[in-house]
């Protein structure tokens, strides 16, 4: 059935379903970026294809290729035991305009996908309702899952935040023993006599 969905792909957006193939049951449709949005909301409400779940969305880096990223979103029809792989392309060689719209409004679960995205490769998701980082803090420079993106790179050193030392990092009844050690103490048990 997963073959069917890219016969209805392109019968219904042609020319905006820019590649597909299948491999070893998994089914590929590559779209133009402006239609990313309008396929998703597509593949979610026609009952023949009934996508329910979007199961993962994220990036890949092709820094020597235009469009240097493609992104990839995972759905999954429960009803009717298939799925489908979308992928677009976009951004230029410096990483610049990529850019595509968010697909929340068709899956309220992709928020932190998007976000997760948007922090580690630095795709924009235009429409997103709150986007920002989500793993890293904000003064964080650069993302860090672009392949040019250097691992020796130094970060800049942010102060804690005031009364964070107050805070404890487990209550009485969760985390490590250490834990539980800090927040009755207000230090490490360090093993060694004070």
């Amino acid at each position: 059935m997963s073959k069917k969905l890219l016969d209805f792909l392109q019968e219904k957006f042609g020319a905006a379903i820019l590649e597909t193939h299948s491999e070893h049951g998994d089914e590929t449709a590559i779209v133009e970026p402006a239609s990313w949005r309008a396929i998703a909301k597509f593949l979610r409400d026609d009952p023949r294809c009934d996508m329910q779940m979007m199961i993962d969305l994220t990036a890949v880096d092709y820094p020597n290729r235009e469009p240097r990223f493609e992104v990839v979103m995972h759905l999954y029809s429960i009803r009717k035991a298939h799925r489908i792989r979308l992928k677009t392309r976009v951004g230029d060689a410096d990483g610049e305009g990529a850019i595509v719209d968010s697909v929340v409004t068709v899956w309220k679960g992709a928020d932190w996908f998007e976000r997760e995205c948007f922090d580690l490769f630095g795709v924009r998701f235009e429409g997103h309702p709150d986007l920002r980082r989500l793993l890293l803090y904000p003064e964080f420079v650069g993302h860090p899952l672009r392949k040019d993106y250097e691992a020796t790179r130094i970060q800049p050193l942010v102060p804690f935040l005031e009364g964070y030392e107050k805070l404890p990092p487990f209550n009485e009844s969760e985390g490590m023993s250490f834990g539980r050690q800090i927040f009755r103490t207000g230090k490490a048990d360090t093993g060694k006599p004070d």
